[in-house]
């Protein structure tokens, strides 16, 4: 499941700057023997084909990388779930990685029969009710699932994707869509579309009942996130009649419960068919080459006649909906106007009005809202699917607020923008920085594939064109025009969702069924993967870096300057790099956050950030614990703009006594905010076992001293920070020569640099014995983590680890994923890796692990020890896990301001040359005794760190206590206030 925001626009390159008014227009031409249409142009030089059977395939060649990215998308998702089977869609996308009679299988003529029989008890299931019959009936489904798996390949699938370099395998399902997506070198396109192709063909729903419990953990998780509730209400009242809100993805408890292999079999004969689907490629390939084999692959493919969901229109709402949620985390104010259908002229003012609310810079809720701290924070954004949009405005409240008042603020920035109370250029700045950004982003492929998949799934890429034109359309748009709309469409028409801190009552998760672990029979290959694999690929050539190459070095006064040429646009990103952190200065990354409060001698604060985004640039000054940065991006026809305003900042910004005391009550309140969190408290129980009560997490102010801070000290760290030892970054179009000739103009250095203050020494902890560190949060499910610290790293042993992190707990055709999930259905999400540090002189450590049900935690933590104590040994899945380990460095590139972060990155572990060179010939020569006998040193029989997040009504102390000396933390001893 998924959420979109995107819009799209186009740029053009002319000189330093961005062309505006460009005519976007369909045009057809034929190539190669095939027709197609594209659109003049372009950034991505689609080409869009309808093949023979409907099927329609979008090509966006682009080869900068020896990597292609892939879609397979399917117009047809949970609206299309029959009413009385909702998550049919969900489940359907899970089974289509369980493989075909080809693969996935060692003998399908012994399969079959049993396959059958599962089919028609879940259809006896599905039509039982009485309670004892129905144990008796699923008893039956689960003895001859395991008969089933005497013949079944659990991950095949995922198996040949490793073996073939992919590195992204998954999908999801939404409204209107249920997509696939990978990325593969494009050396193996041949490998890859043959396992497409057969993937698509006869699809067979094996090991059905393990994955139905993947996915009731799936619901289960959904059950502990606020934020699902806070959507899924907010939806229900929007969409009165709408499958947008009466069907969810994931679908109801009692639709999971009483599952359909029959009904999951038309739905996919009926949807899955080529003039309802599209194969989206972007990446190394030529399109005339690439459209012939994608045709001869899904030639097989039959098109029949295609019904969609064709909604009645919803009924105008004519009042104001309030509804009151409640959970765990922290209170938050949710407003959702119902929007228009995708590529109208009402959705494109919509998402307009959305920047001109709220655009992290410069619209009136950063302004008056987030600027000003009248809340914690306030956003605003639209969410456009195929029929409506949902325009929708949030605010989390401050220290003291109710949710009526957040409420109130956020509908006063509403009613501003009705009176035309904004500035009429934020239009033309929104319309800039919208360019900036597509063209920043539309080189990655992945981007492109995701837009154009977009595109199909809306309207079947037809109007791609007019989504091209869309910023240039926006920029026509006047102040008045807004005002207008927006008067006529803001009315008493829209649902308030109050999230409220407290028990939810109505929560019913989905019990935990009787499950025999089936078998994966890892070590066994069906013909047709040895067949796929034993084809023969062209070898891509390995690209590393070369430091002295790559990079230019140079001098401004005492600082360094480390640069990489821009050659493809007019785009800079400039960093200054500080020998500061969190451990050297508690107070730095407040300095950090005042900053954004305050004007200067010339500007106020509201008039920095309006500048900024006026120009289409940004700046950011980050605190991290052991480094800061002061990151300006932008157009380089505005780089001396944007690095002056920075200095200006810097170097006049004034105390603001009433921002400081907004501020100090937004960070309690914020404090208190994260221990309501479960993700941050399970980060502070990880860090309280790797280093002790005190740690990195919980190192900060207290509350007092929070309270205590003075303007003073935060200024002078922001005052003197360019005093600090820095190095200067750069990549842009200018040359090395250039650029510091520019900088030292604009950037001002003393003659020596002032030493920051010691930093804060932390002691990795040596786990002699198992410990249990637990905290209390109400929940469905259980989170834990293992953790175990290892010892200092040691660059030699690289290239063993990314093979043993490829092979035991990395990605779905791993040992770990196999078993937990596949196998014993423990969990929806479990992982297993051994984690380097970033800094030379830090410990490896050693990390699982296992989001389960509560009533699951015993045979889960059973379940992971086991793999952690005895390392399965497959052969097949070695040589996998190899390939695609080697396969990955090779088909890697560093490029733009990446080839200065990896520079550094390989600097703080003490290297002097790319670290992937050393990576990718060690693991070359290595074997399976390699690994094994890396796991039994470094991982087999060890002592662990168990980390806990649960609730203490649904897991039982001495259950813990089995696993090791039980810890139970307080939120205060975790978090350190």
């Amino acid at each position: 499941m998924k959420s979109k925001f995107i819009m799209l626009s186009c740029f053009l390159l002319t000189g330093t700057g961005l062309m505006a008014q460009t005519e976007f227009q369909w045009k057809t031409a034929t190539s190669g023997g095939y027709s197609y249409k594209y659109v003049t142009n372009d950034p991505t030089r689609a080409r869009f084909y309808t093949l023979k059977n409907g099927l329609s395939v979008i090509l966006s060649e682009n080869a900068k990388e020896p990597n292609v990215e892939y879609r397979m998308a399917v117009r047809a998702g949970s609206n299309t779930d029959p009413r009385n089977a909702t998550g049919l869609a969900h489940y359907l996308e899970h089974l289509l990685f369980k493989g075909t009679d080809r693969f996935g299988t060692m003998n399908y003529a012994k399969e079959k029969p049993l396959l059958d029989k599962i089919e028609a008890l879940y259809e006896k299931y599905h039509a039982t009710t009485d309670p004892a019959k129905r144990k008796e009936i699923y008893a039956e489904i689960n003895k001859t699932s395991g008969e089933a798996s005497n013949y079944s390949i659990a991950n095949e699938y995922d198996k040949m994707m490793k073996s073939i370099g992919g590195q992204s395998t998954n999908a999801h399902t939404w409204y209107e869509e249920t997509v696939y997506n990978e990325d593969f070198p494009s050396n193996a396109t041949d490998k890859f579309l043959a396992l497409q192709a057969e993937r698509f063909r006869s699809p067979v729903f094996r090991i059905f009942h393990t994955e139905l419990e993947a996915v009731y953990e799936e619901k289960n998780r959904g059950l502990d996130n606020d934020a699902w509730k806070i959507s899924e209400k907010l939806n229900d009242l929007l969409y009165p009649t709408h499958n947008y809100g009466q069907q969810t993805t994931i679908g109801t408890i009692e639709h999971l419960k009483n599952p359909s292999l029959v009904e999951i079999r038309k739905y996919y004969n009926k949807y899955y068919v080529p003039n309802n689907m599209a194969v989206v490629m972007s990446g190394d390939f030529k399109a005339d080459e690439m459209i012939k084999k994608v045709d001869i692959a899904f030639s097989y493919m039959k098109a029949k006649p295609l019904e969609l969901y064709q909604p009645a229109p919803e009924k105008p709402l004519t009042k104001v909906q309030v509804a009151d949620i409640y959970g765990p985390s922290a209170e938050v104010v949710r407003i959702g106007y119902r929007g228009f259908a995708e590529n109208t002229k009402e959705s494109m003012l919509l998402d307009l009005i959305s920047s001109i609310l709220s655009n992290g810079k410069a619209g009136l809720m950063d302004i008056n809202l987030n600027k000003a701290q009248k809340v914690l924070n306030a956003a605003a954004g639209y969410q456009q699917m195929k029929d409506y949009g949902t325009f929708i405005m949030l605010a989390t409240p401050k220290q003291g607020q109710s949710l009526d008042e957040a409420k109130q603020l956020v509908l006063d920035q509403l009613a501003l923008l009705k009176k035309g109370s904004f500035d009429e250029s934020l239009i033309k700045a929104t319309v800039a920085n919208s360019k900036l950004s597509l063209l920043e982003n539309f080189d990655n492929n992945g981007f492109r594939v995701e837009a154009i998949t977009n595109e199909f799934i809306m309207n079947r890429g037809t109007k791609w064109n007019q989504s091209l034109n869309s910023p240039d359309a926006m920029a026509k748009v006047s102040k008045k025009e807004i005002v207008d709309f927006a008067n006529k469409f803001f009315g008493n028409d829209y649902v308030v969702i109050l999230k409220h801190k407290g028990e939810d009552k109505n929560i019913a998760k989905v019990d935990k069924p009787v499950i025999t672990p089936v078998k994966t029979n890892t070590n066994e290959t069906s013909p047709f993967t040895q067949q796929l694999l034993a084809r023969t690929t062209k070898p891509i050539e390995a690209k590393f870096l070369d430091y002295q190459k790559d990079l230019n070095f140079g001098k401004v006064g005492i600082a360094d300057v480390v640069t990489v040429e821009n050659k493809e646009n007019s785009i800079f990103n400039l960093t200054y790099r500080y020998d500061l952190g969190s451990w050297n200065s508690k107070l730095a990354p407040y300095a950090a956050r005042y900053l954004t409060f305050l004007g200067t001698d010339k500007y106020s604060a509201e008039e920095i950030s309006k500048q900024f985004y006026n120009i289409a640039c940004s700046y950011s000054f980050t605190v991290n614990n052991d480094v800061t940065t002061i990151r300006i991006s932008g157009l380089q026809e505005n780089f001396d703009q944007a690095v002056k305003l920075v200095e200006h900042v810097f170097a006049n910004c004034k105390p603001d006594e009433q921002a400081l005391k907004e501020m100090k009550s937004s960070v309690l309140k914020s404090r208190e905010n994260n221990k309501l969190n479960k993700a941050a408290i399970l980060s502070g129980l990880m860090s309280y076992a790797q280093y002790g009560a005190q740690n990195p997490f919980n190192y900060a102010l207290t509350n007092a001293e929070v309270e205590q801070m003075t303007s003073a000290e935060l200024l002078e760290i922001l005052h003197n920070i360019n005093n600090l030892k820095h190095s200067i970054n750069y990549y842009g179009p200018q040359t090395l020569q250039a650029f510091t000739g520019d900088i030292a103009k604009i950037h001002i250095l003393p003659a020596s640099f002032m030493e920051a203050p010691a930093a804060q020494k932390f002691n990795f902890t040596q786990t002699a014995d198992n410990q249990v560190y637990f905290a209390d949060y109400d929940m469905v499910q259980a989170e834990i983590r293992w953790l175990r610290n290892d010892g200092v790293f040691n660059a030699a042993d690289a290239a063993k680890i990314n093979l043993f992190n490829s092979y035991f707990g990395g990605g779905m055709g791993s040992i770990v994923f196999q078993t937990i999930r596949e196998s014993k259905a423990l969990a929806y999400s479990t992982y297993a890796f051994y984690s380097t540090p970033d800094k030379a002189g830090k410990d490896n450590s050693m990390i699982a692990y296992v989001g389960t049900q509560a009533d699951k935690m015993n045979e889960a933590v059973a379940g992971m020890n086991e793999l952690l104590n005895v390392l399965p040994e497959s052969e097949k899945n070695f040589e996998s896990s190899k390939s695609n380990s080697l396969n990955a460095l090779e088909t890697s590139r560093v490029t733009k301001f990446d080839i200065i972060n990896h520079y550094y990155a390989d600097k703080r572990l003490g290297l002097e040359q790319d670290s992937r060179i050393a990576e990718f010939n060690g693991i070359k020569p290595l074997k399976f005794s390699d690994i094994k006998s890396f796991h039994d040193n470094k991982v087999s029989n060890k002592p662990f760190s168990y980390c806990i997040v649960a609730s203490n009504k649904n897991v039982k102390t001495a259950d813990m206590e089995k696993f090791g000396k039980l810890n139970t933390l307080s939120l205060e001893q975790i978090f350190g206030y």
